[in-house]
């Protein structure tokens, strides 16, 4: 091959510093494929906080229910548990839980409250089951609970098993539950 060799058009020059080249085709694989990566990552991120933030909306409200009916079991166990012998602190006590309607109404009845409980039979309070009705627009709940009352009669030795149904509604006030509403469902 001599160096005065002709050359063709389509044939490329090694040798010159201007080369005219082929036009590549223009390649949409990687681009495309950044983009849809990153939009699938988008995606993920924004999926990721929306479930964070509705499990900790949720784990926030199992609290809440579980703090009240907490409180609740404890105040129906107390209020039903009736000890004669204390009665002027049982009064005290339930007193000191209430608020609202419960506790104004609790309080005008506060001598007959106390002359019932000094005449009647100690009672042991068992709370059955307790449930969150519903959430009120105040921060309140109204629970719907079941009290069994055992008791002896007045022989001292005959058992008298009672059960009752209550509709308890509970605000929190400050860092304290009480008491507002106290409704006994027949």
């Amino acid at each position: 091959m001599s160096p005065r060799r002709k050359v063709d058009a389509n044939e490329r020059n090694f040798f010159s510093a201007s080369t005219a080249t082929k036009k590549t085709p223009l390649r949409w694989g990687l681009p495309l494929t950044a983009i849809l990566a990153f939009v699938l990552a988008a995606v993920a991120i924004a999926g990721s906080i929306f479930m964070v933030v509705d499990h900790e909306s949720v784990k926030r409200t199992e609290d809440r229910d579980a703090s009240a009916l907490f409180y609740v079991r404890g105040f129906m166990t107390e209020y039903t548990s009736l000890d004669p012998f204390h009665a002027n602190d049982y009064a005290d006590r339930i007193l000191a839980q209430g608020t609202g309607d419960f506790a104004k109404s609790f309080k005008e009845k506060l001598n007959d409250i106390v002359i019932q409980v000094a005449r009647a039979e100690p009672t042991t309070g068992v709370v059955q089951e307790a449930g969150v009705q519903r959430w009120n627009d105040n921060g309140s709940a109204d629970i719907l609970v079941a009290t069994n009352v055992k008791s002896t009669g007045p022989d001292g030795k005959t058992p008298i098993e009672s059960g009752t149904r209550w509709v308890v509604t509970t605000i929190e006030e400050g860092q304290q539950w009480k008491i507002s509403q106290l409704i006994q469902v027949i």
